[in-house]
């Protein structure tokens, strides 16, 4: 009868300890839950401000200041400009 109590008592305590190392892994991982998804909220404002960026260094006013600017390039005189229609 003792020898069923002792094995009884090591099955018991082997199945607390396997309940703590569960809740442990299950709090491990939700604290690498909670860090990721706080990572996925950063990138996602560090992609709304990149857009806002892409938006604003390919604006058409920019390109054009660049383009004169930069490369010396300016607008047609309107004798130089050729207009093709397509056939229809």
């Amino acid at each position: 009868m003792i020898r069923l109590d002792a094995f009884f008592l090591a099955l018991v305590v082997a199945s607390a300890l396997g309940v703590v190392a569960a809740q442990h892994q299950a709090r491990k991982l939700f604290s690498e839950l909670e860090r990721e998804q706080a990572r996925a909220r950063g990138l996602e404002v560090e992609w709304g401000q990149l857009q806002l960026e892409q938006s604003t260094w390919a604006g058409h006013v920019r390109v054009e200041r660049m383009a004169r600017d930069a490369l010396g390039m300016r607008a047609p005189a309107p004798g130089q400009l050729i207009v093709v229609e397509p056939r229809r």
